[in-house]
């Protein structure tokens, strides 16, 4: 009688609030297991990330930089204007922008598409076959068939600083090309170093999207610098990541000031504040943020996964 008085006494120990308690620390420990895992995987992938071939670029700049020499007669810089510089390159989203400087003020008197269009003639004659080069409004692209992109910028240095192609005009224009990269520096260093990791993680999730609506690389590490000012949040990529796109959906409806100069807004090619594409925009990212959300309340690894490969 007194053992089943003792047992009784054993059971009725578990209180309503106990078994709450007991119910919430399982939780908790199974929460705190998932994040170590999902932080495992995005460490996984930013390493995947970081293995591209640095002396392969390095080469092909430095192929494309002397082509151009010959045919220019004028000696050339270049810099790493992009991604390659900010440590924030993933494949397939982002160029590498190299800021290729003419040290010949002559050249400041003929107009950017000049330039440009016989930058792209030089290269087209005297790359390897199959070799691809085409131009735009301020930026020459040389694609490989291994499908690495160089993306030269043809900057002039001046009296009064460098100067690249308008994207309005047919002129030039100013650019501070270390103000930007300073900013994004100065927010990675408030973030524990952990922005950048996050938006390489944040450029791969949106290269799952149709190529029309992917953001530029610019684009994204300007929502970012935007999106964690005074951020206050555990400084870990799986915090981080979500948080970015929770915060883009918002972010992108409105114009961005380019820091660089080089013009108005980063992001103008999505046309004014609330347009159409921007709207359309933000509700694919406001998915994306939500798709991260229902991964992480779910613990589940594959829905985390297939967030960084397309369906295609």
């Amino acid at each position: 009688m007194g053992g089943g008085g003792g047992g009784g006494g054993s059971y009725t120990s578990w209180s309503s609030e106990s078994l709450t308690n007991a119910v919430r620390v399982e939780q908790d420990r199974a929460v705190n297991t998932f994040q170590l895992q999902l932080a495992g995987y995005l460490s996984e992938l930013l390493a995947s990330y970081n293995a591209r071939d640095h002396e392969t670029v390095r080469e092909r700049l430095g192929e494309c930089k002397a082509v151009l020499g010959e045919d220019f007669e004028s000696t050339f810089d270049h810099l790493y204007g992009g991604s390659v510089a900010k440590h924030t390159y993933v494949d397939g989203l982002s160029d590498i922008d190299s800021l290729l400087i003419v040290n010949d003020s002559r050249l400041e008197d003929l107009s950017a598409p000049i330039i440009l269009q016989r930058m792209d003639d030089s290269l087209r004659g005297q790359l390897p076959a199959g070799v691809n080069v085409t131009h735009g409004a301020m930026a020459v692209t040389v694609s490989y068939p291994d499908g690495m992109d160089i993306q030269l910028l043809p900057a002039i240095r001046t009296p009064d600083g460098l100067k690249v192609p308008s994207s309005r005009t047919t002129g030039w224009s100013h650019i501070n090309p270390d103000r930007f990269n300073e900013a994004l520096t100065k927010r990675n260093q408030e973030c524990g170093g952990k922005l950048v990791p996050t938006i390489k993680l944040a450029k791969a999730v949106l290269a799952t999207l149709p190529e029309q609506y992917r953001l530029t690389g610019y684009h994204v590490e300007s929502l970012a610098i935007a999106a964690f000012r005074g951020f206050t949040g555990e400084k870990t990529t799986s915090t981080m990541l979500p948080y970015l796109f929770q915060q883009a959906k918002d972010l992108v409806l409105s114009p961005i000031r380019d820091q660089s100069g080089q013009s108005v807004h980063v992001d103008g090619y999505l046309g004014e504040a609330n347009s159409v594409i921007r709207q359309y925009e933000s509700r694919l990212i406001g998915n994306l943020a939500k798709r991260m959300t229902n991964a992480s309340a779910a613990q589940s690894r594959a829905q985390w996964e297939a967030l960084f490969f397309s369906e295609e």
